[in-house]
């Protein structure tokens, strides 16, 4: 599985955005500025800016223009997969030459293929849907993903 860069940043500055929320109090939490977000997690700011854009347009961060502007989540962090930001930024998680798995007509000896490009798909959504930007940002990842960082096959 490739991750652009723009997919990376968007991740990390809302796992950003979550740590603020969860140092707030009941509430909406102060907004957090495009500069705060790239100083924090060493992203271009005017790459960021865009990456913004897009997660404002799709409803996972709210915006506030002016001097006490910035941006904030939409809505809680434990409500947020990183499978949504994914889509958001990328478009859907797997494809192949730009299909869907399922659209592919394979023939013959490779007709099998679509089925490991179904179940790769079913397997990155089941852990890319389970993590959440909350689970990120507090650094307690549910206990499935730590079984599977924590097997050193899934170091090489």
């Amino acid at each position: 599985m490739r991750l652009s860069a723009r997919v990376d940043y968007a991740l990390r500055a809302a796992a950003e955005l979550a740590s603020v929320a969860d140092g707030a109090a009941a509430g909406r939490t102060r907004p957090v500025t495009a500069e705060q977000i790239a100083r924090a997690q060493e992203i271009p700011p005017k790459f960021l800016e865009s990456i913004l854009l897009q997660l404002r347009r799709s409803g996972i961060v709210h915006a506030q223009r002016g001097p006490e502007g910035g941006y904030w989540l939409a809505r809680p962090a434990a409500e947020i997969s990183l499978a949504e930001v994914i889509r958001v930024i990328d478009g859907p998680l797997a494809h192949v030459r730009g299909q869907r798995p399922e659209q592919l007509g394979y023939q013959g000896a490779a007709r099998a293929l679509q089925d490991v490009w179904i179940a790769l798909r079913a397997s990155e959504r089941e852990i890319l849907e389970l993590v959440t930007i909350a689970d990120v940002a507090s650094g307690s990842l549910p206990g499935r993903i730590n079984d599977l960082a924590a097997d050193p096959s899934a170091w090489s």
